[in-house]
């Protein structure tokens, strides 16, 4: 019987999208044919209960390495190898490919048929540093296959390949539930609790680290307000930059009009992309490139939950919009572009409608899990 290695550091209850992305398709592969080989979330005890209940919820077989940073050292290639060899698996996929990658030597010696190497978006940043970019490189001659999440990323990361490897490249983003995240996911429910069935709000749903661009966010507000003196801007999630933001949002003079919901369960993350009329993030890149967007799925999220997007033009995000259909991109870090499109939707409920429509038929026509889980399954 074909099995599968899944080797990790990403992996929940480790928060994060990554995480997201590969349980999500681990999930949808068979259950009896799947290994998880991953990292610990966190030492401790609490963090050790909170990742046995989680294992113990699993369908398939989870193994965890008692470090919390997974890295291709030789304990953990031994590791990986006997449990190939232990298992039976002749397919091994790498969360991601830098730098647990540099690993496929050892298991295609052990045995391993097929090797599958998922990116994500450090790893076009690797490509921009020479001996990172030298890494890159053996990871793609000794792989099968190199997934990448979409053209910014692909061109990057293509640089450090030789061309052999980069024509084996293959596109294999996340995809976005479409049962979960729909129109009416209870968004009216979070308004009516938050005091805002009756304004117009802006809701950017996103960890919050400067790149996201929530500052441009809250900089865009007067401008905003001057249009629609109602409106509001509705910040979720958690972050080490929310206590900057919220001084800023005091400087601004706009601190009224900004709700700050702090980290909020998954669970509840669909009701509160429904709680907004226009979502918003305009990220940006930084460090000269190393911190980049590698996709954006919150804005495939809302989409499906049937709202027009805005977002910023860092990396691999605009390829998670159809500019002008679903939604637009701005330049990331400018609160005046940011200010214009969002006033705009905000202003003309039919043009909120047609692009809420059309990403919502965007996301069923291509980015479901299903999908996508396919193209894995026929990468494995």
């Amino acid at each position: 019987m074909h099995k599968t290695l899944i080797v990790t550091n990403d992996f929940p209850p480790r928060p994060g999208g990554i995480q997201a992305f590969l349980h999500n398709m681990a999930l949808r592969l068979d259950p009896e044919r799947t290994i998880v080989y991953a990292s610990t979330w966190k030492r401790g005890r609490e963090g050790a209960e909170a990742t046995a209940r989680f294992d113990a919820e699993q369908p398939f077989r989870v193994v965890r390495d008692r470090t919390t940073m997974l890295l291709p050292t030789p304990r953990v290639t031994a590791r990986a190898t006997a449990l190939l060899r232990e298992h039976g698996c002749e397919s091994v996929w790498f969360g991601a490919a830098a730098p647990l990658g540099l690993m496929a030597p050892a298991l295609r010696k052990a045995g391993a048929r097929r090797l599958t190497a998922t990116t994500h978006g450090h790893e076009a940043g690797w490509a921009q540093l020479p001996a990172a970019r030298g890494l890159l490189g053996r990871i793609g001659e000794s792989t099968d296959t190199i997934t990448y999440l979409g053209e910014y990323t692909r061109s990057r990361i293509a640089r450090a390949l030789s061309p052999e490897a980069a024509a084996r490249m293959v596109q294999l983003p996340p995809g976005v539930d479409e049962k979960t995240f729909h129109p009416d996911s209870g968004g009216a429910a979070v308004r009516a609790r938050l005091g805002l069935t009756d304004r117009p709000v802006v809701v950017c749903v996103s960890r919050l680290v400067p790149r996201k661009g929530q500052d441009t966010l809250i900089e865009a507000m007067p401008a905003i307000l001057a249009d629609h003196p109602d409106a509001v801007l509705l910040v979720v999630g958690g972050g080490p930059y929310g206590k900057e933001l919220r001084k800023l949002a005091a400087d601004t003079g706009v601190a009224d009009a900004v709700r700050f919901t702090g980290a909020v369960p998954w669970s509840q993350l669909p009701a509160h992309y429904g709680a907004g009329d226009v979502f918003a993030m305009p990220c940006r890149t930084r460090r000269g490139g190393l911190d980049v967007e590698g996709l954006g799925i919150v804005y495939l999220e809302a989409s499906a939950t049937g709202l027009p997007v805005v977002a910023g033009d860092s990396g691999g995000a605009p390829d998670a919009v159809l500019d002008g259909e679903t939604g637009w991109v701005v330049r990331g870090g400018s609160p005046g572009q940011a200010a214009e499109r969002i006033s705009a939707l905000l202003g003309d409920a039919d043009l909120r409608r047609r692009m809420g429509a059309a990403g919502r038929a965007w996301v069923e026509e291509k980015w479901r899990w299903d999908l996508l889980a396919e193209r894995l399954r026929e990468l494995l």
